[in-house]
């Protein structure tokens, strides 16, 4: 089939590419010094993600090229924002130290590993069975995202008053992705709780920098 343009620009992956903006935006952040606000646009792409796989399921009449399409784009735009993204700010929030950037540098690892892994095992699940899957096999990456503002918030509140403890998150996380531990996926109770945690961590976030 011709085509003006390579790939899928329907509804079903808006929130995907939202996503994945918002982790490059995050990653310019960091960068640039800002860490408060970068980790506000990764918790926007860790909310775009929560729901685009919902958004996909409305569309009943994806042929399996779109389907394949939108797993691969999902685990590439979570790469981004729930590997790079987080990496970057560990290492520049750390004062670029060597410790530090090993530390992104497994997190983000870990993430590629995570990602194609899961790739694998949904395309053959599909193969095999219809619906939706029920349960993932590692610690998810988005959870990364629902870490990192509590520990910026205790860090700003002189509790944990040491960079180290951002690498120590990285590897502790990073090792609970490719570990093989079976997570029930969240349903709409599990999502409004995730939301709900997503919008305290935003209140605290918001008062330390009122304080700061």
């Amino acid at each position: 089939m011709n085509r003006r343009i390579i790939g899928y620009y329907n509804y079903t992956v808006v929130l995907t590419y939202l996503g994945m903006i918002s982790a490059c935006v995050a990653v310019f952040l960091a960068i640039g010094g800002n860490s408060w606000l970068s980790i506000w646009f990764m918790m926007l792409a860790g909310l775009c993600d929560m729901f685009d796989g919902t958004v996909a399921s409305t569309k009943k009449d994806r042929d399996e090229d779109q389907k394949r399409f939108g797993i691969q784009i999902d685990s590439l735009c979570d790469l981004v924002g729930f590997g790079m993204a987080p990496g970057v700010f560990v290492y520049s929030l750390s004062n670029n130290k060597v410790t530090s950037g090993i530390a992104a540098v497994f997190l983000t690892l870990a993430a590629v590993i995570r990602l194609a892994y899961f790739n694998v095992l949904e395309e053959n699940r599909q193969k095999q069975e219809s619906g939706h899957r029920k349960s993932y096999l590692g610690v998810p990456v988005t959870t990364i995202v629902l870490v990192l503002p509590i520990i910026y918030v205790l860090d700003a509140c002189g509790v944990l008053a040491s960079e180290y403890f951002y690498q120590a998150t990285a590897v502790l996380v990073g090792i609970g992705f490719i570990t093989p531990v079976y997570i029930k996926k969240p349903q709409r109770t599990g999502k409004i709780a995730l939301v709900v945690l997503g919008l305290i961590e935003a209140v605290a976030m918001i008062l330390v920098r009122k304080s700061m």
